[in-house]
This record gives structure tokens, sequence and C-alpha cells, in this order.
């Protein structure tokens, strides 16, 4: 298999990947690595090798508003591709304000320099939500975000929404919302619009969405409330190691005790796993070591909606009996059917572009690229 034929664009993966001398296998090892990470069949590998060679260098432009850098901190912390992966084999990192080097009018120059000479073609990551109660409340190079939001998504291909701020509004929109803080997608109707909350996301999710985008050239599937299946279409709680021991009643009362130290359940402790959609159970934190229900403490929730406001944080979602464990799965249910009815609503208000942009599934994009 030629990884990089001749012909391909000087701007692509794969000329790129030649220029530097990248090892065939090396780059297979990689393509494998892609396709753990975006969930896709055995032997997918070969299929993402061939994308990825002949795909462009994808410009990225990254807007940061009210955040806490948490989330590009994660990102830095990925390792599968890690970091240098991301910036220089798959992407065109244009703007970014904590990684790039530009500062001032230097930074906003490449911005609009990254607008005006790949229009319809580049990517918006954004994180962190928009005030809307006073335009001051957070601006860049004296213009509102929202305003910076408008200029810059006017010609994007797609919007990626990185952390429960951007995707829901996050802590700035928890009660009583002072500024007035609302999600990416409130402000973009016209574009399709990925979410991929966590405060902060985890950092393979956040770069297997990318590679997702950038080997196919299309969005990854996306459940109701526009996150990846691949990452979000189970709750912790369906794949956590201590789940045997919710379903036999053992549960740790306090997080010094016996049961604690055997690994018990955190049910009683207030864990929000069993109504929170994440993969922090399966592709796990740091390098895929830990997650904090292995670290000995409770899911917060922080992947769903208004999590700031579902507390109080220590105390459970309900009483453990062997009853309310049979009715566990239809009160996720009752709640994702609320969640669906807000965004239905929300859905009536996109237009005819962003449904002509509605994703496809995985199975469907790895039988098109195998052709």
């Amino acid at each position: 298999m030629d990884l990089f034929p001749a012909g391909l664009g000087h701007d692509s993966v794969g000329a790129e990947l030649a220029r530097r001398g990248v090892p065939r296998r090396e780059f297979l090892s990689f393509c494998a690595s892609l396709a753990a990470l975006m969930a896709l069949p055995a032997g997918s590998e070969a299929a993402v090798a061939a994308a990825v060679s002949a795909a462009r260098r994808q410009s990225v432009i990254w807007l940061s508003f009210q955040e806490c850098t948490g989330c590009a901190e994660s990102l830095t912390r990925s390792h599968s591709p890690s970091l240098e992966n991301l910036l220089f084999d798959l992407i065109s990192l244009d703007y970014q304000h904590t990684l790039q080097a530009a500062s001032g009018e230097a930074a906003e120059a490449a911005r609009m320099a990254a607008m005006r000479e790949n229009q319809g073609k580049y990517l918006v990551i954004v994180d962190g939500s928009v005030p809307l109660a006073n335009p001051g409340y957070c601006t860049i190079a004296g213009m509102s975000v929202a305003d910076i939001l408008r200029e810059t998504v006017a010609n994007a291909m797609a919007v990626v929404a990185v952390g429960s701020c951007a995707a829901y509004g996050g802590l700035p929109a928890a009660q009583p919302n002072p500024t007035g803080a609302v999600p990416i997608s409130s402000l973009v109707m016209d574009k399709p619009v990925v979410n991929v909350p966590g405060c902060p996301p985890i950092p393979t999710v956040i770069t297997g969405v990318l590679a997702y985008f950038l080997t196919f050239g299309r969005l990854p599937e996306l459940d109701a409330q526009g996150r990846p299946k691949a990452f979000y279409g189970e709750t912790i709680h369906d794949r956590c190691y201590r789940r045997p021991f919710y379903d036999q009643g053992k549960f740790a009362e306090s997080f010094d005790d016996e049961g604690a130290r055997k690994g018990w359940c955190l049910f009683k402790l207030g864990c929000r796993g069993p109504i929170t959609y994440n993969a922090c159970a399966t592709t796990k934190w740091n390098g895929g070591v830990s997650f904090p229900i292995q670290s000995g403490h409770g899911c917060l929730g922080c992947s769903e909606a208004k999590f700031w406001d579902m507390g109080p944080f220590y105390q459970p979602l309900s009483t453990p009996t062997a009853t309310s464990r049979m009715n566990l799965a239809g009160a996720a249910v009752a709640g994702a059917a609320a969640g669906l009815a807000v965004l239905a609503a929300n859905l009536g208000k996109k237009s005819a572009a962003q449904a002509a942009h509605e994703p496809i599934g995985v199975a469907d994009l790895v039988k098109d690229k195998a052709k």
C-alpha cells in the first residue's frame, strides 16, 4: 500500500508526512489508534490511512470566551493522537489564545487571514459561554465575543463547542446567571454544531472528534443533544467497574469507611454516574490511567446540562433500594425525554442549511471510504 501516492496536494496530510519522512509502520500505527479512538470497526485502519493521506491539513480557528482555559489545558494532555500529532500532522491551528505565539493586532490579523484564505473550509472550535446580559462582560480586541462568534462562523464549515460552558452555558450560566451566559448553539443556527461537553472534556475525546472530522470530512454520528455517540452513547454507570457492587447493594457510606476501601459503589455519596453520558469509565484520563470514580470520588455529572445546579453533590440521587435500582433506567429515560423536548424546540429554529449537514453513521462512512 502506497501511503503517500504521487499527486497528493502540497497541503495534504500525506504530503506533509512524506516531507517529514514518517515511516510507513509509524503511520499505520497512528491510523490504527485513530480508528480505535473513533470506535470504528476492526480493520478500518486502511480506510483511515487512505483518508488521512488525501486529507487537506485543516485550518482551525479556536475561540475562547467565558471559560477558565481548562479545555485548552485538557487538549494539551491528549496522548492519542498527541498534541504534536494533531498540530503538525492533521491541522493548522491558525488562532488560539493560549497556544499561539502572536498577540494583539498580530493575533487578530491571523484570525482574519485564516477566514479569508479558507472561506467555507475552516473549522471553528469554541470553548466558553457567551454573555448576552452585557456585551462588555467579555470582549476581545474591542469586540464583544458574540460579535466575534458571528463574524468567525459566517464562512466556517462547522463548529465544535468544547466543554460544558460552550455546550450548555456551564458554570457561567449557573443560577442566578448574572452575565446572561448562553451556549454556542443558541447563537449559531446556520452551521452544524457538535457539542463536546465536560468540565473539562477528556483530552482524547476532543482530539477524537477532530480526527474523525479531518479523516472523513464529516461530523461523527451525534445523539439528541449534539454529542458524538462514540463517546457519549452510554452512561458512566453502564461501564463503571463498580457497577457490580451497585447491583449487589454494596455502597460506601463515607469516603473513608470499609466499603470505600473495598471499592464499593459511591452512589450513596452522590455519584451522578447513572445519569451522566461520557466515556470516563472507558477512555479515562491521564493517558488512560484513571477517572474520578476509580480515584475514589463520585461523578459530578459535569458533561450534562446544568450540572452545576444539580447539587448538593454529595447526596444520592435517590435511596438505592432494589426497586429504585430497577427503576433507575426509567428515570434516566424520563430525563432524556425532557431534554429531547427542549432540543425539539431548538431544532425547529435550525435552518435548511444546517439540516443539510446532518451527520451519517460511522458504518456508512467506513463503507464509503472502503469503496
